[in-house]
């Protein structure tokens, strides 16, 4: 019975983790939940799973933990970095968005927890560091977006100095087939409507705008020990190649699968086993299909480079990076922005940055800040 603590349980990804939770219920007891904003969600989880430990961020304006707006025995109120290394905790899932799930997962790593990791941030941020701590400890991050799953995967039994190069794939997002002036009129609600994956709202923009690829760049970076020059990126719309490793011989593996969030996490805890659901879809190679790939825009779509340019600079510029999208993709969700000035707003904050070239953790933090600061006051010419 592994006991489990979801940081980040009312997203996207932790709603599908206690998915998970409730069919394996005899092998995986939810101990913790921690949430950021939606108390309503997170009073009917607790109500659910009947966790020993509650975290609630809360908002400005909403009650903090200490006086939280539901009811939480017999649960005891936690800060999420007290859950992540708490010893009735065996798996941290890190659900959490954005700067939030950096100091639980530095927690969880040091309490020599197993770390379930979705949260791109943390390692975009403070690769170096996170991955540092891990070996220190000798603790186990396995990752949960569906294309560094499908790398961890292929790169099981096999030699890593004999990986040439690692292939992550991409859906294209909404707008592949867009002209430029087309990409000039979107708005937030078509943004919104990702063809293929059911993901939360930042996310999903990332997709649309290919940032969300040239952050998993850097993570593919720090994961797996290859420098960014050996990361590719392809554009296949069908996702279900989740993504490919090409070795020194030129043999090539590849993961498939429905594009379904359940099965890379339900790995990423159960690894490494794999446990049978019949929730999960099957392929079916019965029916005709086509896998179609081709080389992404990055005329079109400049997040893909910038993101790049971030990852190979390194130091404190992906996390300027982070930051200032995270700010860009709130002001375009609330019409303040256009959707090509996401990537202007987000250049325009890294040529400004002077970077710190092996940053601590409190240099890193002070870096997001900055961007977050000067990001918030820029506007389109």
């Amino acid at each position: 019975m592994k006991r489990i603590a979801v940081l980040g349980s009312t997203g996207s990804i932790g709603q599908q983790t206690l998915e998970i939770g409730r069919i394996f219920s005899d092998r995986f007891r939810i101990v913790a939940l921690g949430a950021g904003k939606n108390s309503t969600l997170l009073a009917e989880q607790i109500r659910e799973f009947q966790p020993r430990m509650v975290s609630f961020q809360g908002t400005e304006g909403e009650p903090q933990p200490d006086s939280p707006p539901y009811d939480v025995a017999p649960a005891q109120l936690a800060t999420a970095e007290e859950i992540a290394s708490h010893p009735d905790v065996d798996v941290v899932v890190v659900a959490t968005s954005g700067k939030a799930g950096l100091a639980p997962t530095l927690a969880a790593i040091r309490a020599g927890k197993r770390v379930a990791l979705a949260n791109k941030e943390v390692l975009v941020m403070a690769g170096a560091m996170v991955m540092g701590e891990a070996r220190n400890h000798k603790v186990e991050i396995t990752p949960v977006d569906s294309e560094h799953s499908a790398i961890w995967q292929c790169l099981r039994g096999e030699r890593r100095n004999e990986v040439a190069r690692l292939i992550l794939t991409a859906s294209g997002g909404p707008f592949l087939r867009h002209s430029p002036s087309q990409l000039s009129e979107i708005t937030p609600e078509q943004a919104l409507r990702h063809p293929t994956w059911k993901m939360g709202r930042r996310v999903t923009i990332d997709s649309a705008t290919l940032m969300n690829k040239g952050m998993e760049i850097i993570e593919a970076r720090w994961l797996f020990g290859l420098p960014p020059l050996r990361i590719d990126v392809v554009i296949h719309p069908e996702s279900i190649v989740h993504s490919m490793v090409e070795f020194t011989d030129g043999s090539i593996k590849a993961q498939l699968s429905q594009p379904d969030m359940r099965l890379p996490i339900q790995y990423a805890i159960t690894y490494p086993r794999r446990l049978s659901s019949p929730h999960l879809p099957r392929m079916d190679f019965g029916r005709p299909a086509s896998l179609n790939f081709e080389p992404p825009d990055v005329a079109k779509f400049p997040c893909l480079r910038i993101a790049r340019e971030a990852a190979e600079r390194e130091g404190t510029y992906p996390a300027v990076l982070c930051a200032a999208d995270e700010v860009a993709v709130d002001l375009f969700l609330s019409h303040r922005i256009g959707f090509l000035d996401i990537a202007r707003l987000v250049e325009a904050t890294l040529e400004r940055h002077q970077t710190v070239r092996q940053p601590s953790l409190d240099e890193i933090l002070a870096a997001d800040a900055w961007a977050r600061e000067y990001a918030a006051k820029w506007r389109p010419k």
